[in-house]
């Protein structure tokens, strides 16, 4: 797919894409049964975290999205379907990756395409989380492995 993607970074406190994200989260949701949350809960951590995003400027369409904590934690990472294949969610990762010195996140331990994803670029399961969702769901806690420096990491995801 040839695709004119526009990068940009929402600052914490800015609703900017805030409803374009929470609606490819839901579609997510209804297509995997993945990323389930309540809207309040999602908008409330999006307007604290600072949000990469990709944009299909032709389309005028969310790619993808990563909304990250201060602390380099990622609390939602998502790309739409119909980008999938194509890099934006290792190029997500690598942008977090390029401010933050560790980067860490939570998955489902029954989401095995965001643990394989997850795995493929270098995170390593932490520990297992026993009733971690508000459903009752485990989750793994991830983080970026320290095999090597961030700026080898990233040179990877990117294929530099």
């Amino acid at each position: 797919m040839s695709v004119n993607v526009e990068r940009q970074i929402v600052e914490p406190g800015d609703e900017t894409y805030v409803d374009d994200a929470w609606q490819l989260k839901e579609r997510i949701r209804e297509g995997e049964g993945v990323l389930r949350q309540r809207r309040g809960f999602f908008e409330d951590a999006y307007r604290r975290s600072t949000v990469y995003v990709y944009i299909d400027s032709a389309r005028q369409r969310l790619i993808g999205f990563a909304a990250v904590r201060r602390d380099g934690y990622v609390l939602f990472l998502a790309v739409d379907p119909d980008y999938r294949g194509e890099g934006f969610g290792k190029a997500l990762v690598a942008r977090v990756a390029e401010n933050y010195g560790t980067v860490t996140c939570h998955a489902r331990t029954t989401n095995r395409k965001a643990l394989s994803f997850y795995r493929y670029i270098g995170f390593e399961v932490q520990r297992r989380i026993d009733n971690y969702y508000e459903d009752g769901g485990d989750a793994y806690y991830l983080k970026l492995g320290e095999d090597e420096g961030i700026a080898d990491r990233l040179s990877k995801l990117l294929g530099r």
